[in-house]
């Protein structure tokens, strides 16, 4: 059977080392432009808050220099995080980003909070603002639908986000499936294995969505790391500074910049202790990679497991050459797969 699927981009503006995150910023606003010209469908950034090891801070100012930047691809957010903001503020937000842009706008919402107490008293948000994430989605939806009025602040309104329609999506784990099913919003869930609780959460939304303002049918994305080279060794290359980053992050509380993959395995490495080698190994876990053949092939029997619409590619790398590399790789690929003439009757992924 032929399974069809559409790519997209997550970029979460990672800093290298020795450079100023105003250059990740930058090379965020270039790297959209590149993938546009690659084909791919979206492109997305992220919202990190006192991350030494990303700049993105502030996801819908970042999306508006995307979008600026950007002539065809659809622009979005990977997500905003709504426990840290107010529902009215968020919709005046994408209400601008919609109007300057209209029909390219995507809201991508999410439910987490910073990830130290430091950080979430300086948002002005407890650890358990996740909870809340349901009711802040269900006002943030009524700012732009006008839904069950009359509303707690009367006369108050969301200019000039009342009426539009920016599509919904939400980001979330297998708990979170269900969130987005109630909202009648497209889900966004990482696991490139579709194996276990990740497929059962997929088929929990489907079965449970309710047709909404925004989306009359589930919408799946799954989302995680790709990475495609000339061989599977390079290509596991390119994961290895994310993954150290990883590691690190967990055993020194500090997520740091990125460094390249010959220091890591050429030093940093050999002196890790037992703990991080595990914490490390862990990482460089659940992703595809390898050669075009090896990861289209892999791609398309997610597509078929899961009935995912979508597949957003998060990777990030030191070497910012190789990483370009594999986007082309993967959207050269993908769009041969799908040209090409089937060889039996099961047809190969589609191009978006």
């Amino acid at each position: 059977m032929y399974v069809t699927y559409k790519l997209s981009v997550l970029d979460r503006s990672r800093t290298r080392l020795h450079e100023e995150p105003s250059k990740a910023l930058r090379d965020t606003v270039a790297f959209a432009q590149q993938v546009e010209d690659l084909g791919y469908h979206r492109f997305w950034v992220s919202e990190h808050h006192s991350v030494p090891g990303v700049a993105g801070s502030a996801p819908t100012v970042l999306a508006a220099a995307v979008a600026a930047a950007t002539s065809r691809i659809r622009v979005g957010t990977g997500g905003v995080m709504l426990p840290n903001h107010r529902p009215l503020v968020v919709a005046e937000q994408f209400g601008v980003l919609a109007s300057l842009f209209p029909g390219r706008i995507d809201m991508g919402l999410g439910r987490s909070v910073g990830f130290t107490d430091g950080i979430r008293r300086a948002l002005g948000v407890e650890k358990d603002a996740m909870g809340d994430f349901e009711d802040r989605l269900a006002e943030l939806a009524g700012w732009f639908t006008g839904a069950g009025e009359p509303t707690p602040y009367p006369g108050v309104h969301a200019l000039p986000a009342e009426g539009l329609r920016p599509p919904l999506f939400v980001l979330a784990n297998e708990a979170g499936a269900d969130v987005a099913a109630r909202a009648g919003a497209a889900l966004v869930i990482g696991g490139l294995k579709g194996e276990g609780a990740m497929a059962a959460a997929v088929e929990r939304y489907r079965a449970g969505f309710v047709p909404s303002a925004w989306r009359e049918k589930p919408y799946v994305m799954v989302a995680g790391n790709v990475a495609v080279a000339e061989t599977r060794d390079a290509a596991r290359r390119l994961l290895v500074p994310e993954a150290w980053a990883l590691a690190h992050s967990r055993t020194h509380g500090v997520f740091p910049p990125l460094r390249p993959a010959e220091e890591i395995e050429g030093k940093l490495i050999p002196s890790m202790s037992q703990r991080e080698r595990g914490l490390y190994d862990a990482a460089l876990r659940g992703h595809l990679h390898g050669t075009e053949e090896d990861v289209v092939t892999a791609l398309g029997s997610l597509v078929a497991r899961t009935g995912a619409d979508e597949v957003l590619v998060t990777t990030s790398s030191y070497d910012r050459d190789a990483l370009l590399d594999s986007y082309r790789r993967l959207a050269t690929a993908t769009r041969a797969t799908a040209l090409a003439p089937p060889a039996s009757p099961d047809p190969a992924p589609s191009w978006p």
